[in-house]
């Protein structure tokens, strides 16, 4: 188990579900409020984790398709005394009408595979292939399971690549989720983006809000302010 910040959550991940800095800065992004919400592809838990952490009104369904990462994140729900707020369900979204509950949620997040099947080297094992390509989802498959569980005025957020952001809007837009936020993420002011977050609402008009991008690194070298408050390090 690895503390997320001094006396923070507990995350086990192991080297099939590690911390990725995707995700971290996804639950960053993500306003929460009380209520339901249901995170897809989610691996062992880690947004649904950083998410409840911070907002004690929080229920949380996590939604896996490989049976040992859904078991890692009942294990850290445990750890963390959530068990009550937030489960491990183990099902395939591609099945989202006969395994989620249909206009349930109020929020649903994301950090999905980000490349199609068959493109980039091939993951060592059939997990990280999962987590890695769509061979157990595609992004519009992942955007009509969010469509799907949400209530009408509900929020999706996920992240993504920024080569794929045109193909992700119009997916989005197309299942009734109309992008109203986004932020890009470099890790110097001078590089291109390497991460878009997203943010999408079931029946909204449109109306997308672009925000400033965020810079992981400054001309130092060293994280950058935002960055040192995401992962609670203002101390250091």
């Amino acid at each position: 188990m690895t503390e997320l910040w001094r006396g923070g959550p507990l995350y086990e991940g192991g080297g099939a579900f590690p911390i990725t800095t995707d995700s971290v800065l996804l639950a960053d992004f993500v306003r929460a409020k009380p209520g339901r919400a249901a995170e897809l592809c989610s691996g062992a838990g880690l947004i649904s984790l950083l998410l409840l952490a911070r907002e004690p009104g929080l229920l949380f369904d996590c939604a896996e398709i490989d049976p040992a990462a859904s078991a890692a994140a009942e294990r850290n729900f445990a750890a963390n005394g959530l068990d009550g707020r937030a489960r491990a369900l183990c099902l395939d979204i591609r099945e989202h009408r006969a395994a989620l509950p249909h206009a349930a949620y109020q929020l649903a997040v994301c950090n999905p595979p980000y490349f199609p099947e068959g493109s980039g080297m091939v993951p060592e094992t059939r997990a990280k292939a999962v987590a890695r390509s769509e061979k157990g989802c595609t992004l519009a498959e992942v955007a009509a399971a969010a469509a799907w569980c949400l209530r009408t005025g509900g929020v999706f957020c996920l992240v993504h690549r920024p080569e794929r952001l045109a193909e992700l809007l119009t997916l989005l837009s197309g299942a009734g989720l109309e992008p109203k936020r986004l932020r890009l993420v470099q890790h110097r002011l001078e590089k291109p983006p390497s991460l878009a977050l997203v943010e999408g609402r079931k029946g909204a008009r449109p109306g997308l809000e672009v925000l400033p991008a965020l810079i992981l690194t400054g001309p130092d070298g060293r994280d950058t302010a935002e960055l040192r408050r995401i992962y609670h390090r203002e101390e250091d």
